[in-house]
């Protein structure tokens, strides 16, 4: 039977997110769950009381890179969608319904700056809490993965014409007539670069090459001679960074493997589908019962499995007040078997081992699904954030957001509403007596 047409003309009596919005909608419980405060008085001193514009808040803030996260979004399309779902709006403390856009997308890349790497390990911190009985477990599961950084394939002859452009950018900037463009040059030998794979090409692909070096290191020796005092001063980083680059060769450690994103370390992880990442080294620690992730770290260098350990058990102190008991790791890790208090577990060959330590050895690996959609849903695949603060707050906000969303999806089945509410009610009733008592007093 064909629907009948709704009455448009009659008027709503809602008027507040409270009234409009479903409340068993997991983002409606998870608004109501997390303590909001604890990122004002955490944050507040990063701002001035006296001077200065008018800020965003704080928990609008907080929420777009939370909502960020647990959606896979950028930050642009994240401001966008948040003029669009009331829910979104609701998460940042809005009480009614907004057409406008709240901040632009910068905005959220200078709150990130602002509150700092202690402002995210507290966001971490408070999605534990979020967990409740289940993140606390004495046994613990560690494994490490490569957070690729949003770079292209590095190659010499893609390095190479980088530094040219760049070169031609800063000439063009202070004002230098170079002696040479060299963009018809650059054309011709793009060219024969592509006669690699023909037959008798290797050799005329190999010598186009050479002479696309020559000519970066031609345009950088010609700014050393021709930029100002000033100029060098401006420019003198670039230039470094431009003449490592040449100088490097094959064998060599400490490579640089992008312009813009120097910092990247090369991992070979043995993998048919992908010889070589490009990116940073993360440690993730979960527990082993209920797979809720209680630590999160990224390392700067290329360091062995066993040595990120102290680091990861010192942060898991932090985030929880407690001293892990027992970790279990893949044999990767083979090293030290205790760390402080931390008994480290590896699987080795033994006679007497009991059916507990070997189930729990099995329950090891369910850490690998935890990584994979940490990269596949969570941003931690790819990582947009420039610079090495932006690869360890990229980890601690993709672990944030998968443990929010894990409770966000026990929520959706609608098992833990009754309890939720229950002490919600508990909660105010409580409130309201501590304020009679006081009023009273």
């Amino acid at each position: 039977m064909i629907a009948k047409p709704k009455n448009k003309l009659q008027l709503g009596f809602y008027s507040t997110f409270e009234e409009q919005l479903s409340h068993s909608h997991p983002l409606y419980i998870l608004a109501n769950q997390i303590h909001w405060k604890i990122f004002d008085d955490a944050f507040s001193k990063h701002y001035s009381a006296t001077m200065g514009a008018p800020a965003k808040p704080i928990r609008l803030m907080v929420g777009l890179l939370i909502l960020k996260q647990v959606r896979n979004l950028s930050d642009e399309t994240v401001v966008e969608q948040w003029s669009e779902n009331n829910y979104f709006q609701y998460v940042c403390g809005e009480g009614y319904y907004s057409n406008q856009q709240p901040c632009s997308a910068t905005e959220l890349v200078e709150f990130r700056k602002r509150i700092g790497e202690e402002g995210f390990a507290l966001i971490l911190q408070e999605s534990i809490r979020i967990n409740g009985k289940d993140s606390n477990d004495s046994n613990l599961s560690a494994d490490t993965t490569v957070q690729e950084k949003n770079i292209t394939y590095p190659t010499d002859d893609k390095l190479y014409k980088k530094i040219i452009k760049k070169c031609q950018a800063i000439a063009e900037k202070e004002n230098i007539s170079l002696r040479q463009s060299y963009t018809r040059t650059l054309h011709s030998l793009s060219i024969l670069q592509r006669m690699k794979h023909k037959k008798q090409g290797d050799g005329i692909a190999r010598k186009a090459n050479k002479k696309v070096k020559t000519i970066a290191g031609r345009l950088t020796r010609e700014l050393e001679r021709k930029l100002t005092t000033e100029g060098l001063g401006r420019w003198s980083a670039d230039l470094q960074l431009f003449t490592k680059v040449l100088m490097q060769k094959r064998g060599d450690t400490h490579k640089i493997y992008s312009l813009h994103e120097p910092h990247v370390q090369c991992f070979s992880k043995g993998k048919e589908h992908k010889k070589y990442e490009f990116g940073s080294k993360v440690s993730i620690l979960i527990t082993q019962k209920t797979g809720v992730i209680v630590g999160a770290m990224n390392f700067e260098q290329n360091m062995h499995d066993s040595k990120t350990l102290p680091a990861v058990i010192k942060q898991y102190k932090q985030l929880t007040g407690r001293q892990a008991k027992n970790i279990y790791v893949d044999r990767g890790y083979k090293g030290p078997r205790m760390i402080e208090e931390t008994n480290i577990h590896i699987p080795r060959p033994q006679k007497n081992i009991t059916q507990t330590k070997r189930n729990r050895h099995k329950r090891r690996a369910a850490i690998e699904p935890c990584i994979g959609h940490l990269k596949s849903d969570y941003r931690l695949s790819r990582n947009f954030l420039k610079g090495n603060y932006g690869d360890m707050i990229n980890v601690l906000m993709a672990a944030a957001a998968m443990n929010f969303k894990r409770m966000m999806n026990l929520w959706k089945g609608g098992s833990h509403l009754f309890i939720l509410y229950l002490s919600m009610l508990i909660e105010e009733v409580f409130l309201s007596q501590k304020r009679k008592h006081f009023i009273q007093a």
